[in-house]
C-alpha cells in the first residue's frame, strides 16, 4: 500500500548513500531541518536496499537495478548531473527523479588549465627541471614556442552547462570559439558568443577549425565513440582533445593511436587532457584503460575530479535540501528529469 502524500507540515524520513555529498551533512540538514535524515554511507548494498525501501526520500550517486526495483522512496535525489550510474527505467512507476549539478566552472577552469599545461608543457618541464635539467627556448634550439590562449580556437563538442561555461570563461580569456549540439536553432546559453553553432551533422567543420575540442555531451548509444579514428584524423595535427564528458565517448585505440602518431602528420594530433575513463579504476588498471596512456609526455591525466570543487557540493547539497523542502510542501522541484504520480 502506498505510503499517504507528504502533507505541508510532513516530516520526511530522508536516506543518504553517496558519501560524497554527505560530507556536507550539515549544508543538507541545515537547509530542510524538520526532516529525518539518514546517512548510510558505508553500509552494504543490502542494508542499503532495505533503508531504500522504507524512506520518502533517496538521495544517491549510484542505484543498481535490483536496488531500484525494491525503491520506496516517492522521490529519488541524483546528486550529480549524469544518469548513467543510475537504474531509471527500473524504478516503481511513478517515482519522481531529479538532479543537480553546479560543477560546470569547476570543470571549465580545469578544461583552461589543462590546455595551458598542455602547450606549456608543464609537467615535462616540471620533472625536468627537478631532475637537474635546464631546458628552453633559449638553451636548445629545437624547444618550440608555446601559444597563448588568445590565439587558439575552442570548439565544443556539446553546448550544455559545461560546454556553455567553457565557452564564457574561453572566451573571456580571449579564444575564439565554436559549438555543435543536438539542437542547433535553440536559444544560445546567456554570455556565449561563438563564431558559429551547428548540429552534430558540422562536427567535422568543427574539428577541422578548432586548436582545442571540448568533449562534454551525456554518454548514450548515439554518442559512444562519437570521436574516432575518422575524427581525430579530421582535427589540426597540433590540436588537444580534452574529454569531460565520459570515457567511451571517444574511440580509445583511435586515441592512443593519434596520441602516439609521429607529431605533425595527418593521423596525429598534438595532445589530450584526459578526466574520464573507459570503466572504473581497478588494480593493475589505474587508470582504467587498455592502453598506457601514462607513458605520453602530450596528455594530463586526472582522475575524474574536475569538478570537485567546494562550490560544486555545497551548491547541490543546497538544491537538495530545497528539493527535500519542495516535496515535502507538494511544490514544483528543481531538476526534474521524471515525474508522475506513483502507481501502485
Amino acid at each position: 500500500m502506498a505510503r499517504p502524500g507528504p502533507t505541508p507540515a510532513g516530516r520526511l524520513s530522508v536516506l543518504v548513500t553517496d558519501p560524497i555529498i554527505a560530507r556536507w551533512s550539515g549544508v543538507l540538514t541545515s537547509g530542510a531541518p524538520r526532516h529525518h535524515w539518514m546517512f548510510l554511507t558505508e553500509a552494504d548494498e543490502d542494508t542499503q536496499r532495505q533503508a531504500a525501501a522504507d524512506c520518502d526520500v533517496l538521495v544517491c550517486s549510484r542505484l543498481s537495478a535490483e536496488t531500484a526495483a525494491g525503491v520506496g522512496a516517492r522521490l529519488v535525489q541524483v546528486t550529480g548531473a549524469g544518469l548513467d550510474r543510475v537504474a531509471v527505467d527500473a524504478l516503481p512507476a511513478g517515482t519522481e527523479v531529479t538532479t543537480t549539478a553546479h560543477h560546470e566552472r569547476a570543470i571549465a577552469e580545469h578544461v583552461l588549465m589543462s590546455v595551458m599545461a598542455l602547450e606549456r608543457r608543464l609537467l615535462v618541464r616540471d620533472r625536468s627541471l627537478r631532475a637537474g635539467t635546464w631546458r628552453t627556448l633559449a638553451t636548445d634550439p629545437t624547444v618550440p614556442a608555446f601559444r597563448t590562449l588568445d590565439t587558439l580556437v575552442l570548439g565544443a563538442v556539446g553546448l550544455g552547462g559545461i560546454g556553455a561555461e567553457t565557452l564564457r570563461l574561453a572566451e573571456s580569456w580571449g579564444m575564439a570559439t565554436l559549438a555543435v549540439r543536438g539542437t542547433p536553432d535553440a536559444p544560445l546559453p546567456e554570455g556565449v558568443c561563438p563564431r558559429w553553432v551547428g548540429g552534430t551533422g558540422e562536427l567535422p567543420r568543427l574539428l577541422a577549425e578548432a586548436d582545442v575540442v571540448v568533449v562534454s555531451v551525456p554518454l548514450s548509444p548515439a554518442t559512444q565513440g562519437m570521436i574516432g579514428a575518422a575524427e581525430l584524423t579530421a582535427m589540426k595535427p597540433d590540436a588537444v582533445l580534452v574529454n569531460v564528458a565520459r570515457g567511451p565517448v571517444v574511440d580509445q585505440a583511435a586515441l592512443h593511436a593519434a596520441l602516439t602518431a609521429p607529431a605533425g602528420t595527418p593521423t596525429a594530433i598534438g595532445g589530450a587532457a584526459l578526466d574520464v575513463w573507459w570503466g572504473p579504476p581497478s588494480p593493475g588498471r589505474t587508470p582504467p584503460a587498455e592502453h598506457d596512456f601514462t607513458a605520453l609526455d602530450n596528455v594530463v591525466l586526472t582522475p575524474h575530479c574536475s569538478g570537485h570543487a567546494e562550490s560544486t557540493f555545497a551548491g547541490r547539497a543546497r538544491d537538495i535540501a530545497a528539493n527535500v523542502e519542495r516535496f515535502a510542501a507538494g511544490t514544483p522541484r528543481l531538476g526534474v528529469v521524471r515525474s508522475g504520480p506513483r502507481t501502485r
